[in-house]
C-alpha cells in the first residue's frame, strides 16, 4: 500500500473496526484529522457547537449502538468542556474513544495558552490513555483504543494526537484489534447465591449493567418466580428495556432513607451486574452504605461480568420454569388537567410509542414517569448515570443517530437542559427524530429540597435566588427556534399529549415546552 497520513490511517483503523461516526468540536491542531474525514469513506462527522455535546453524544451512541464512538476534541480545554458528560458516560460504562489534539512535543517547553496536562486531565473520565510519540504509533494506537473501548459493556478511551504526527506519512491502517470478552461467572459463585435464596428469606436482585438486557431480564424473571424475590434496578440504568410483555422491575430509589426502606425487608441482596448500593451524598445521621442490618449481600456478577449467563445459570440452579408468569401492568391512562409531575409522566407514559428511546433526565419532574411506563408499549430506558446534569438532551442525539429508525424522546429538566442547548441546533442539522419534552418548573426544585433537608426552611434571599430560574422566564419555545428546531408551550395535561403526537408523527426534531 502507498503511504497515506497517520491521521488517514487512524480513521481508517477506526472504520475498518466499525467506529463509523465522528462527534466533533476541532480546532487548528486537529485540521489533519479534519481534512482526512474527507479521504475515508464510511466515517461520519457530526458538528456539536460544544464539547460537552460532543462526549454526551457519543455516549448515547454507543449505548444504543453498542459498539463506540468518536469525539473529535481540541487540547485540554477542549477535553475539559465535554468531561462531564464523559464521567457519565465511564459511569454508564459505555464505549467511547476520545481523539485530543495537542501541541508537537517541540512546542511544548514554550508553554503556549492552550497548553495543559491533557493526560491528567483525561485519566478520571477514561479507562484508557495514550499519547503516541510517533507517527507510526497513531493507527495501532487507535486499534487499541476501540478494542478497549468495546470491552462489554463498555469503556472510555482517550487516544491525545499531536498535530505534528497525524500530518506525517505512514505506511497504512492498523489491524483491528479483537476486544477482551465478557468474563463469565463460575459455576461455584452461581451455585452459593442458589444456596442462599433456598433458605426461604426475602431477597432482591439489584440489576446493572449487562443484568438489564433483554435476555437477562428474562432470565431474572425465572429467578424471581423459582424464588420470590423482587427485581429491582440501580437508580440511574444506563439502559434498561422496559414495557411490552417485559419484565416489570422496579427502580432503586434516590434518596438514601428511601433505598433502606425499600430494603428492609430483604434477608438477602443479590448483585447481577451493579454495584452494591451507596448513599449519593454524605447526609448527615444517615450511611453511606445502603445494605441494611440483617441483610446479606451476594455478588452474582459484577458490572462487568456476564450477568446475563449468571442469572440464567441460577434460574436452572433453581428449577425455575422456563417461561414464568408475568405480572400485568395496566395501560396508562390519558391525564387531563394543570400539568404537574404525575399528570407529565402519566401524559408521557400514555403517548410514547413502540420502540421508543426515552432519555430521561427530568429530576424532580420525572419520579412519576417510570412506574407509569411499565405499562407503556416496549421501549429503551436511558438514564443520568453520572449524576453530571446537563447529560438528556446530548444523549438523545447521540441515541437518534444510532438508531434512526426509532423515536427518541429526550425528557429533560430546565436546568439541566440549559447546559447542552446547543444540542438542539445539531439535531436540527443531522435532522434527527428527537421530541424533546423540557419539564419547566423554572427552578433547581432539587436544590429546594436539599435545602429542605438541610433543615433550611426559610431560605434567604441569597440562597433562593440560587435555587431559581425565573426573572426572566428562559423562552425554550424561542431558544428551539433560534436553533432551528420547531417548538411550542403547554400547560395542560390534554395539551401535552396532543403536542406529542404531533413531534412524534412528524420527521425531525421538535420540542415540547411543558409548564409546571
Amino acid at each position: 500500500m502507498s503511504e497515506i497520513t497517520a491521521a488517514e490511517a487512524l480513521l481508517r483503523t477506526a472504520t475498518a473496526a466499525g467506529a463509523d461516526v465522528c462527534f466533533a468540536n476541532p480546532g487548528t491542531s486537529e485540521m489533519h484529522l479534519v481534512a482526512a474525514l474527507d479521504r475515508v469513506e464510511g466515517m461520519r462527522a457530526v458538528l456539536a457547537t460544544f464539547e460537552g455535546v460532543c462526549t454526551g453524544a457519543a455516549d448515547g451512541f454507543g449505548r444504543m449502538a453498542g459498539r463506540p464512538a468518536l469525539t473529535l476534541l481540541h487540547h485540554g480545554p477542549g477535553f475539559a468542556n465535554g468531561i462531564a458528560n464523559l464521567h457519565n458516560a465511564w459511569r454508564a460504562r459505555s464505549p467511547v474513544v476520545n481523539l485530543v489534539g495537542d501541541h508537537p512535543d517541540r512546542h511544548l517547553p514554550f508553554d503556549a495558552p492552550l497548553t495543559s496536562d491533557i493526560v491528567s486531565l483525561a485519566s478520571p473520565a477514561s479507562d484508557w490513555v495514550r499519547r503516541p510519540g510517533a507517527a507510526k504509533e497513531l493507527a495501532p494506537g487507535m486499534a487499541e483504543a476501540l478494542a478497549t473501548a468495546g470491552e462489554q459493556p463498555g469503556r472510555v478511551a482517550t487516544l491525545i494526537v499531536a498535530s505534528d504526527l497525524s500530518a506525517e506519512p505512514v505506511a497504512g491502517p492498523a489491524a483491528p484489534r479483537t476486544p477482551a470478552p465478557t468474563p463469565e461467572v463460575d459455576a461455584a459463585r452461581v451455585d452459593a447465591v442458589a444456596e442462599a435464596l433456598r433458605d426461604g428469606g426475602s431477597a432482591v436482585i439489584l440489576l446493572g449493567a449487562l443484568g438489564m438486557t433483554e435476555p437477562a431480564l428474562h432470565a431474572a424473571a425465572r429467578v424471581a418466580a423459582a424464588s420470590g424475590a423482587r427485581l429491582v434496578a440501580e437508580t440511574f440504568p444506563g439502559r434498561l428495556e422496559r414495557g411490552g410483555d417485559l419484565p416489570v422491575v422496579e427502580r432503586l430509589p434516590y434518596f438514601p432513607e428511601h433505598v433502606l426502606q425499600s430494603l428492609e425487608s430483604a434477608r438477602h441482596l443479590v448483585l447481577a451486574g451493579a454495584a452494591e448500593p451507596v448513599a449519593f451524598f454524605a447526609y448527615p445521621g444517615l450511611p453511606s452504605r445502603l445494605v441494611p442490618d440483617g441483610c446479606t449481600g451476594h455478588v452474582l456478577a459484577g458490572p462487568r461480568e456476564d450477568a446475563a449467563g449468571a442469572l440464567e445459570a441460577l434460574a436452572d440452579a433453581l428449577g425455575a420454569p422456563a417461561e414464568p408468569p408475568l405480572p400485568s401492568v395496566a395501560p396508562p391512562g390519558r391525564p387531563s388537567g394543570a400539568l404537574d409531575p404525575p399528570s407529565l409522566g402519566a401524559a408521557l407514559a400514555a403517548v410514547q410509542p413502540e420502540g421508543a428511546i426515552v432519555m430521561e433526565e427530568a429530576a424532580t419532574s420525572g419520579g412519576p414517569w417510570f412506574p407509569l411506563a411499565a405499562g407503556a408499549p416496549r421501549h429503551t430506558y436511558l438514564g443520568l448515570t453520572g449524576g453530571a446534569i446537563g447529560q438528556g438532551l446530548a444523549v438523545a442525539t447521540g441515541a437518534a443517530l444510532a438508531c434512526p429508525d426509532r423515536p427518541v424522546i429526550a425528557f429533560q429538566a430546565d436546568g439541566g437542559g440549559l447546559y447542552t442547548v446547543q444540542s438542539l441546533w445539531t439535531q436540527a442539522r443531522e435532522g434527527l427524530d428527537v421530541t424533546n419534552v423540557i419539564c419547566s418548573n423554572r427552578s433547581y426544585r432539587i436544590l429546594q429540597f436539599e435545602l429542605a433537608r438541610a433543615g433550611v426552611a426559610e431560605p434567604g434571599p441569597k440562597a433562593a435566588s440560587l435555587t431559581d430560574l425565573s426573572h426572566p422566564d428562559i423562552d425554550w419555545v424561542s431558544l428551539a427556534r433560534g436553533f432551528g428546531v420547531p417548538g411550542e408551550r403547554v400547560d395542560q395535561a390534554d395539551a401535552l399529549c396532543g403536542a406529542l403526537e404531533r413531534a412524534l408523527a412528524e420527521p425531525g426534531p421538535h420540542l415540547i415546552e411543558a409548564v409546571l
